[in-house]
Order: C-alpha cells, then structure tokens, then sequence
C-alpha cells in the first residue's frame, strides 16, 4: 500500500503542504519548549506536563510523518484539464434524487473531503456509484438509512 498513489486537487496539497509546514515551524518548536520547560520542574515520573508535553510531540511526529506519506505519493489532479460525460475524480456531478431535489457533488481525496460543502471523499458508497457512469444514468448505493436513488443530471469540470 505504501506506494499507492495518493489523487488530490491541486488545493488539497497545497493545504496538506500548509498544514505540515505549520507543524514543523509552529507546533513542534512549541512542544519542545513545553518540554524543556516541564524538565526544569524536577522529577520526571510524576510531572503531568512533561508526560502531555511528551504525548502531544508524538502526536505531532505521527502527523508530520502521515501527512508527508501522502504528498509524497500525491497524484494531483486538475479538473479544469478533463473533459467527457463519464464521471471521474475531481468531477461535479449534479445529480436528482428520486423526489426530484438536485444535490451537486465534488469527488475529491480522503484529505479534502466536506460533505456539508458537497465535496465527496471518492471511495465513499456514492462516488464509488457514481465513477464511470454518464449524465442520464440512474444509480443506486446504500447507505445507513436505507438504499439511495439519483439520476445524473450534469457532469462538469471546474
């Protein structure tokens, strides 16, 4: 798995690439500080802040180290160079439930994923139904409440 390729937008690594760089030049200079200051205190094994201090650098590190994994295995898609009717990642899909209320959805990485904005991580149920299919095709997927039904109305890329 570890060099499977990783597709993003061009504005998701930018993000995970602000993201990693606020952690090595903010977030870990801090937590040293943190933890040279709890040092200062005396006896380790009972010093509260020097432990928290110690657990948030690890958890810092284990971020630093994930994040870097996937821009290193970055695929970064544009959508505005793709074209067609098929549905792919980085697509806008604009799709009609079956009591005709239009949903419009994005297919983007784990990483930029936010359902409430419309964008839809691509391995989730309904982009996984989505992928592949043209406008005028109907899919079915499920989901916790039941099964789902769209028709997919447009399909652009922007």
């Amino acid at each position: 798995m570890a060099s499977e390729k990783v597709p993003m937008l061009a504005e998701g690594h930018a993000k995970l690439s602000a993201e990693v760089k606020h952690l090595k030049m903010v977030e870990r200079p801090a937590v040293i500080d943190a933890i040279e200051e709890a040092r200062a205190h005396g006896d380790l094994s009972e010093n509260a802040e020097y432990h928290a201090a110690k657990e948030r650098q690890g958890q810092i590190e284990a971020t630093i180290s994930h994040i870097e994994d996937q821009l290193s295995r970055a695929m970064v898609i544009d959508p505005t160079t793709l074209s067609g009717d098929k549905v792919v990642f980085g697509a806008t899909v604009h799709l009609i439930d079956e009591d005709d209320n239009k949903k419009t959805y994005q297919l983007v990485g784990e990483s930029e994923a936010d359902a409430g904005s419309g964008r839809i991580n691509f391995n989730s149920p309904l982009a996984r139904a989505l992928i592949g299919r043209s406008v005028g095709d109907e899919v079915e997927f499920s989901t916790p409440s039941g099964e789902k039904y769209y028709e997919i109305e447009k399909v652009e890329f922007k």
